[in-house]
């Protein structure tokens, strides 16, 4: 693997770790969120284990982990593949983070603590800023956050872990099927406009927020066929 790649992971990991199989699962999952790796991309033991440095038994394990976060798919004797949803499957996922992020926002409206509201209020400035900035990277990143807080905060403990499960499923969906060219899936007022139904305590309308917003994200989306053919360890590995 590169050498300015490796400092990186290095930095991220702490000095003198060792690269451990949730390093390689944060790497995957960020190539793929970045539309770095496309469906159906192979993801090979050896490969990886090249790009990373570590043993078949290490990257075994992030495959195991990323297949329960429903990232990549693996199948017995096959190599491992990132996880290409038919059009069925990407409408029951965003349908059932509907129901349930709605649900969410609905009970926690008027509930939330004015350090949390401050907290999302941060996130959804920081997330503009890195539009302006056309930061892509860093505005998913605050985004993700954003409706982490909600479901890390919401009333109902068992809604809220479906929800964060339902986050990243429906993220890498609209990773992968973004339409071809749009630099990025910021929706300008959608977020404030929900801190705001949150603060004054309009569950209803908080919920239709919500409802809002993912109907214009799935919207973004081209769920035809994407090349799948790519060059893994340059991917990786930083390279361009």
């Amino acid at each position: 693997m590169s050498s300015t790649w490796q400092r990186e992971v290095m930095a991220e990991i702490g000095a003198g770790g060792r690269v451990s199989d949730g390093d390689i699962v944060r790497q995957v999952r960020r190539a793929v969120l970045m539309q770095r790796l496309p469906p159906g991309s192979r993801l090979p033991e050896v490969t990886l284990g090249e790009v990373f440095g570590v043993s078949r038994s290490v990257v075994r394990k992030a495959l195991t982990r990323l297949a329960s976060e429903h990232v990549v798919d693996q199948r017995p004797n096959q190599v491992a593949r990132v996880r290409a949803p038919d059009v069925d499957e990407t409408r029951e996922t965003f349908s059932a983070r509907n129901l349930v992020e709605g649900e969410v926002a609905a009970l926690t409206a008027g509930r939330l603590e004015d350090r949390v509201l401050v907290q999302l209020e941060d996130r959804a400035e920081r997330e503009r800023e890195a539009f302006l900035a056309n930061d892509e990277p860093t505005r998913i990143e605050h985004s993700l956050a954003f409706h982490h807080l909600l479901a890390e905060h919401s009333p109902n403990r068992v809604l809220g872990s479906m929800l964060t499960d339902l986050i990243l499923r429906t993220s890498i969906v609209i990773a992968l099927y973004k339409r071809q060219g749009l630099g990025s899936c910021y929706l300008e007022g959608d977020h404030p406009r929900l801190i705001k139904h949150l603060r004054s305590g309009d569950g209803e309308a908080a919920r239709a927020d919500i409802e809002q917003h993912l109907t214009s994200l799935q919207g973004l989306l081209d769920l035809g066929p994407r090349d799948s053919s790519i060059d893994l360890k340059s991917i990786l590995s930083g390279g361009k």
